[in-house]
């Protein structure tokens, strides 16, 4: 994001008022994707383990074929920090969907910058992160969801931890990555099915 983008105001006129599709857009447009989003809000330490988180995931055969069947422009939005062990063990799963399945048009706004725009994405009345907010490709909200998994809420409730972010510095086993990314899967192939069987857009594209 340019210091002229960020300087932009977005039409979104406090927590009470639900934005519309354009300044849900206008959000969108003033977001950055995965690698320059950590590049302007990363510090090196956060970067390091970011990228090594990034590493661990691995998308299966079927998760993949999943992904590759995306056909309809799905925005992502996902409000984050670079700073939030929850988003270094999360985000890097949504770029990896990204780069499995075009369709799949996905940016990150830092929460702490944007204040008018977390305003409307809370979770439980607090600003969580992350926080992923899914359009149609006329940004028609579709869903939004955080700041974790049924999976990660499990075994946090199991292990009794009481931090609401931590600080990543533990990652999380190769099993409980694997069932987060599951879940989160669930999400975007929904998210997907809603758009893709949508009548009006169906009529939009004639198929």
């Amino acid at each position: 994001m340019t210091e002229a983008t960020a300087s932009i105001p977005i039409p979104i006129h406090g927590a009470g008022t639900p934005p519309t599709p354009e300044a849900w857009q206008a959000a969108f447009e003033a977001a950055l994707p995965y690698e320059a989003f950590l590049d302007r809000h990363a510090t090196p330490d956060q970067r390091s383990r970011w990228d090594a988180f990034h590493a661990r995931v691995v998308l299966t055969p079927a998760q993949k074929a999943v992904l590759g069947g995306f056909v309809r422009r799905m925005p992502v939005l996902v409000l984050s920090g670079a700073w939030c062990g929850d988003c270094v063990n999360q985000c890097p799963i949504f770029a990896h969907f990204a780069a499995a399945a075009p369709a799949i048009d996905l940016k990150f706004l830092d929460r702490d910058a944007r204040p008018d725009i977390a305003a409307h994405l809370k979770v439980c009345g607090g600003q969580r992160v992350p926080t992923v907010a899914f359009f149609s490709e006329d940004f028609a909200p579709v869903l939004f969801y955080g700041d974790r998994t049924l999976s990660a809420y499990r075994a946090s409730a199991a292990a009794q931890l009481g931090a609401s972010c931590s600080s990543g510095v533990a990652p999380p086993p190769t099993d409980q990555i694997a069932a987060v990314i599951s879940d989160w899967l669930d999400q975007f192939e929904r998210v997907h099915l809603i758009l893709r069987l949508s009548a009006r857009l169906r009529q939009i594209h004639g198929d």
